[in-house]
């Protein structure tokens, strides 16, 4: 085998998952991630969408860490308490490493968020921030930084502002946002493929 054909299989990964979901719970569960999730599954992709509800305190899995590196692509849905949660920024965090050390593909999805909050995490965000800062995470502000520095990034990602999404459902008549979003998240895959 050449050198050239061996690096060219050294670089291609093997993907466990098409696509990593990562979301607040509370927030959109029980509807625009189940919608997204659906219409990928019935479009045959592989899709990690954690189920769990965690406890308080609880830290982020090495089995829930190995399924975002085995994601060929990563959606984030922001939403209004996706910073109130400790796990939902590691995850996030998680996945930003990923985008920088392997190339993988994000998406970040404003689901009722200003974008601009979270480049600056202010508004609902800063109250979050400051939350984490003063109580949860008080002696390790590297791990704040970490969280802003990633949510930042992300931010200033190209990806889908869904504030006004009843405007959005109805330009596209019976076509939900949702199955809308993962269409065009689907093509994209096509073309990574």
């Amino acid at each position: 085998m050449t050198s050239s054909s061996s690096n060219y299989s050294d670089s291609i990964q093997n993907y466990r998952f098409d696509v990593f979901i990562s979301f607040r719970g509370v927030d959109i569960r029980n509807s625009f991630v189940d919608h997204l999730y659906a219409h990928f599954i019935r479009k045959g992709l592989f899709v990690f969408k954690d189920d769990k509800r965690l406890e308080k305190g609880e830290s982020i899995s090495e089995q829930l860490l190995q399924a975002i590196k085995d994601s060929r692509i990563s959606i984030i849905v922001f939403s209004e308490n996706y910073a109130s949660s400790s796990w939902c920024l590691e995850e996030m965090a998680a996945i930003f490493d990923c985008k920088q050390q392997l190339k993988q593909t994000v998406f970040p999805v404003f689901y009722d968020v200003d974008p601009s909050h979270l480049r600056y995490q202010c508004g609902v965000y800063q109250n979050d921030f400051d939350l984490h800062r003063r109580k949860k995470f008080k002696h390790d502000p590297d791990k704040i930084r970490r969280w802003e520095t990633a949510m930042t990034d992300l931010a200033n990602s190209a990806g889908w502002d869904v504030r006004n999404r009843y405007v959005v459902l109805r330009l596209f008549y019976s076509l939900s946002f949702a199955e809308f979003i993962a269409y065009h998240m689907f093509e994209c895959i096509l073309n990574l493929i």
